[in-house]
């Protein structure tokens, strides 16, 4: 009888041994499977580093550089205001060491700084421009250009200069597209300034008709995204 009831004790002992020791391992089994791979889709340091390291690369017009710039707007001593836009594009490319930088036709805008019709300027008309921004793939970049200046004396007297000390170099150095009217208009430049001369003009006022080229130098440099 107590050899039954000792055979009855110690099977109740093993069967509460079994079912604790066995969820223990079957958790254990679970976490292990659903424990992730933690090297599995982690890029490498090396090819972090990479991708951090990749910078666009720009190209840069330097401070003294000519853009030519065909006019789509009329402007003038008399017919134009201080502050008022005029528009245009790139007549040539702009290259830097033999690379293209910018594309000839890229859209510019700019900006008549003065205006003054004959009479209100010293006895002559007087007119001044700047370029504000070159359109590049798409962006519109700020540009800083010398003031193109250009005046004409009350006797018919002409003169073009080109503000900005060194580095303002520039002068109207184009004509008319195609042909049209207006007097094609002849550029000279120097060594630290520039001069020009007279534009088309009506009854002694200065006149830039669309379609004239006009040049301008940058005065400070032009980073570009390539």
């Amino acid at each position: 009888m107590k050899f039954r009831i000792g055979v009855l004790i110690l099977s109740f002992v093993l069967l509460g041994s079994f079912g604790c020791t066995k969820p223990s391992q079957t958790s254990n089994d679970n976490s292990a499977a659903q424990s992730p791979d933690n090297t599995q889709g982690t890029p490498s340091g090396s090819e972090a580093g990479s991708k951090q390291a990749r910078v666009p690369e720009t190209i840069t017009v330097p401070s003294g550089k000519v853009v030519t710039v065909r006019l789509a707007d009329e402007v003038g001593s008399k017919v134009s205001q201080p502050g008022q836009s005029f528009g245009g594009s790139l007549a040539k490319a702009v290259d830097v060491n033999g690379e293209v930088a910018i594309r000839a036709g890229a859209k510019v805008e700019g900006v008549v700084v003065d205006a003054k019709p004959l009479g209100r300027f010293a006895g002559g008309a007087l007119l001044q421009l700047k370029l504000n921004s070159i359109t590049v793939s798409g962006e519109q970049l700020p540009v800083q250009t010398a003031t193109f200046t250009q005046t004409l004396k009350g006797k018919g007297k002409r003169t073009g200069v080109m503000a900005g000390g060194g580095a303002g170099l520039g002068a109207l150095i184009g004509g008319l597209a195609g042909g049209g009217k207006g007097a094609l208009i002849g550029g000279a430049a120097g060594a630290g300034a520039g001069t020009a001369g007279a534009a088309y003009t009506g009854n002694k006022e200065i006149v830039l008709p669309a379609e004239t080229a006009v040049s301008f130098a940058l005065s400070a440099p032009l980073k570009i995204r390539k």
